[in-house]
């Protein structure tokens, strides 16, 4: 089923019921689908091509959605942006991706030769053919690119389809919100660009009415939950932390029924408070960019096995392999690798990569993990963010669980760093509320951590790097460290 049909079936459905608000505006269902339409139409008219890539560099918004649905009619594959990456980044995935049209926020069109500014979507949209825009693609040609999160070099675009984004529609159905229904409200806090886009669909088909915020504040997000009586929200681990700082949290009025999390690890003492403020309502998805937001799940049921991402969705096979691709015994460590039809086609451009991502047909996922013997299953850190301390595998995620259940700590990350005794020195960086105590944190670590996996260093930042999905970058937190203490010994020895 090509994905504007689910578009006109929910406006057939749901009429003039509202799908979506954005501040004072709202558009219908009817609406809705009339915009895709008109817009998918006037693309086609200005010369792209079905199979032309697409980007879309636009805040969170009613705009947004309406690109990229627009595109999905159209038969155009849409690359999307995150307007709180760098320009760099943009210029690069425009580039990687070959794009031929962009439609943005006013600030640069890239060079793109078929560039349209806000003023320029909107009149699209005013002037568009009313009629349906219609336009099949095969169900295993590219639907969109995502990119890879760049953490540990380049971003690499994954080719994902229509049977991938059905697949990724139903796994959420089945298992990650059964409980959507009409007269639901989903709140969008997340960039649309990243994660909280995935639940666009599951919350169309079922006739919920969207939330939108354009730029995320925990202040804001506590207003909109309470005022517009939210029900449903995406939420990373950062703004989970930083909505339980909110004092206006204490008050509000909220109605969540459903609030789901993942993209990041998230502490389990983060997780406890969160669950004492809003009930067991929590559920945590867990997937990456070449197999989106689905490879298990964790439901509100099974929130007692703190540290477990949980159990596969219904629809994918999950399994932990050892270095030479065979499966462990229940409680064993491995790489945590995945099948299913929800994966990425191949990486855009990169047949060597692909291959070697999708060894005897199973997605490496690059996560370290172990299962149990109820089949849940636990991440214990990225292969490539592991360290050898004095000959010991550290994996940084059990650190700064700890540090993340001191009281003063709101953010932490933990690098390793070149050291002729111990190979990698754990240093820990963090950041969090007033009269933290560098040495005080390394103290907490000593009485819960051996001695190998404890912090020799501990830094205090107000606020660490994170990407523009929100995930926090353990490369650029060790980069910077290495930077500064060169810096500092080229000043000594000046």
């Amino acid at each position: 089923m090509q994905i504007g049909e689910y578009i006109r079936r929910a406006a057939h459905m749901f009429g003039e019921a509202p799908a979506l608000t954005e501040g004072e505006r709202t558009l219908s269902y009817r609406d809705f689908n009339a915009a895709t339409d008109r817009l998918g139409n006037a693309l086609l008219v200005e010369g792209l091509v079905p199979g032309d890539r697409v980007g879309v560099l636009l805040p969170n918004g009613i705009d947004c959605l309406v690109a990229y649905y627009a595109l999905a009619k159209s038969g155009l594959v849409r690359v999307s942006l995150n307007v709180r990456e760098t320009n760099t980044d943009h210029s690069y995935k425009l580039a990687e991706s070959g794009a031929r049209g962009l439609i943005h926020d006013g600030t640069d069109g890239f060079g793109v030769p078929k560039a349209y500014d806000l003023d320029a979507l909107h009149r699209l949209i005013d002037g568009g053919h009313a009629g349906p825009c219609r336009v099949d693609r095969d169900l295993q040609a590219p639907f969109r690119l995502g990119f890879t999160g760049g953490t540990t070099g380049a971003p690499k675009a994954v080719t994902l389809t229509t049977l991938g984004e059905t697949a990724e529609l139903s796994a959420f159905l089945m298992d990650l919100v059964p409980d959507l229904e009409p007269g639901d409200r989903f709140l969008h806090a997340a960039p649309i660009a990243h994660a909280s886009g995935a639940f666009f669909l599951p919350s169309l088909v079922r006739g919920v009415h969207q939330l939108i915020m354009p730029h995320f504040d925990a202040a804001g997000f506590v207003k909109l939950a309470d005022q517009g009586r939210a029900t449903h929200t995406f939420l990373v681990p950062t703004m989970l932390a930083m909505i339980m700082e909110e004092p206006a949290l204490e008050t509000a009025a909220l109605h969540f029924k459903r609030i789901c999390y993942g993209a990041s690890p998230i502490a389990p003492s983060l997780l406890e408070r969160a669950m004492a403020r809003f009930g067991p309502v929590f559920a945590q998805t867990y997937g990456q960019a070449e197999s989106p937001m689905v490879i298990t799940y964790l439901g509100p049921e099974d929130h007692d096995r703190v540290g477990s991402c949980g159990r596969p969705y219904t629809t994918v096979d999950v399994a932990i392999f050892d270095e030479d691709d065979n499966p462990v015994p229940a409680g064993e460590r491995g790489e945590i690798v995945c099948r299913g039809t929800q994966l990425m086609a191949r990486y855009w451009n990169r047949p060597e990569e692909t291959a070697k991502a999708f060894r005897n047909g199973w997605l490496h996922t690059g996560d370290i993990g172990r299962m149990d013997e109820d089949g849940f299953v636990y991440i214990l850190d990225r292969k490539n963010d592991m360290l050898i301390s004095g000959g010991y595998n550290v994996y940084p995620r059990e650190i700064e669980d700890v540090l993340l259940a001191h009281e003063g700590v709101v953010e932490a990350a933990v690098v390793g760093l070149p050291d002729d005794k111990w190979g990698d020195r754990v240093h820990a960086v963090v950041a969090g509320r007033p009269g933290l105590d560098s040495e005080a944190v390394r103290l907490f670590c000593r009485e819960r951590l051996a001695g190998y996996k404890c912090p020799k260093s501990v830094e205090i930042w107000d606020t660490l790097p994170k990407s523009g999905a929100g995930k926090l970058l353990r490369r650029a937190v060790r980069d910077q460290v290495i930077a500064t203490a060169d810096a500092a010994v080229e000043r000594k020895s000046a």
